[in-house]
């Protein structure tokens, strides 16, 4: 059996790569195969019926999220994206928290060790769900400087890091740094940078996922914090996400590499950083039909 690629496919069924990836997670394209992180299509696979999909009872996910956080609700999406997003993001970034010590703190506020672990490890960890909130309560409003700035703020509010004088929390760094041996924008031109940034973002009249990418990838090649950009960057993300109504994903350990790999190539070759994110995009998806959160089209 021959097969194609889903550029092709979405090509030839005049859909979005999105929707065509959405299609293969659910099991509506017969004999498609998924071979590492990439679908493989069979040439004489046809276009699944649209399904009329009842969203009698089903609600939006902000409007899910907000509810079950005013509520302190156990075990709903807001409960799971709380850790999933903290224990991922934090341990791209070096956290040695197990994702059961990261479901312990946030559930019971305290955490069990059968080892030493890093004070900055758990106080990150809690600080990054009042970061999570934030961006919730926050998320129909547009970036600002103001608000990536409180941010990183109460993302390192009482660590190590909080108590060099040099370091600046909740403001732009002060020295140089770099990500993955790349230089970023020297302290100088953060600033004005990154008002461009959002000048030039917030003024788009419609914003597609790949505009949200866009964003992620420039906010990251600033670098504007001494440390903490990755996390702020995919917790403004995922802000982006409930704003537009865009479908959200969390980078797990198995998709950093290619993470990684798509910001380093994202000029060149967009499609490793969108291909990955939407594949974690096409997981998170499976999460709203189980809590039966009505699906972006």
């Amino acid at each position: 059996m021959n097969y194609t690629s889903v550029a092709e496919t979405a090509k030839r069924w005049g859909l979005s790569e999105r929707s065509v990836r959405n299609y293969c997670a659910l099991g509506r394209i017969p004999g498609a195969l998924l071979i590492g992180k990439t679908w493989n299509i069979p040439e004489i696979a046809e276009k699944p019926d649209r399904k009329p999909r009842s969203d009698a009872g089903r609600r939006d996910l902000l409007t899910v999220l907000r509810e079950e956080k005013s509520a302190k609700t156990h075990g709903g999406i807001y409960h799971k994206i709380q850790i999933d997003l903290t224990y991922n993001s934090n341990h791209m970034e070096g956290s040695r928290l197990t994702h059961d010590q990261t479901r312990m703190i946030f559930e019971t506020n305290t955490i069990g060790m059968d080892a030493p672990v890093r004070v900055d490890d758990v106080v990150e960890t809690a600080n990054h769900f009042r970061c999570i909130d934030m961006v919730i309560d926050a998320a129909n409003h547009a970036i600002t400087e103001s608000m990536i700035k409180q941010l990183h703020a109460v993302l390192k509010n009482g660590t190590t890091d909080s108590r060099k004088d040099w370091f600046a929390v909740g403001d732009y760094k002060r020295f140089p740094n770099e990500v993955g041996d790349h230089a970023t924008t020297a302290p100088d031109k953060v600033q004005p940078a990154v008002k461009e940034l959002l000048r030039t973002y917030n003024e788009k009249k419609e914003t597609t996922f790949d505009d949200l990418l866009d964003f992620h990838y420039r906010f990251e090649c600033i670098h504007p914090f001494q440390d903490g950009n990755g996390r702020i960057g995919r917790l403004l993300l995922f802000k982006e996400c409930l704003r537009y109504g865009i479908v959200p994903f969390i980078i797990t350990d198995d998709l950093k590499a290619f993470y990684y790999r798509g910001l380093q190539n994202w000029e060149t070759e967009p499609g490793y950083l969108r291909d990955t994110c939407g594949l974690a995009q096409d997981r998170f998806r499976q999460i709203m039909e189980y809590y039966k959160i009505i699906l972006p089209d």
